[in-house]
């Protein structure tokens, strides 16, 4: 998700389109992107520990973005 008080050009276009087709009710729209990550063996805590590792060193920009952890399914 692009990062608070940082434009957000999507979001607004498709804010603007949402009022054109009727939908008075909206407020704001902030674009972003979901990205499902697998990971084989280990717990929850060391699969969030690689996950937040991932983001730092690669997937999310820490300028222009935020990013959230949102769930960890551990198999047996």
């Amino acid at each position: 998700m692009p990062r608070q008080g940082l434009l957000d050009p999507q979001g607004t276009a498709v804010e603007h389109a949402l009022e054109a087709l009727g939908f008075h009710q909206v407020t704001r729209v902030r674009v972003g992107r979901t990205l499902e990550i697998a990971l084989e063996g280990g717990s929850e805590r060391e699969a969030r520990g690689k996950l937040e590792e991932m983001c730092a060193k690669l997937i999310a920009n820490p300028v222009t973005e935020d990013y959230t952890i949102d769930a960890v399914d551990v198999a047996p």
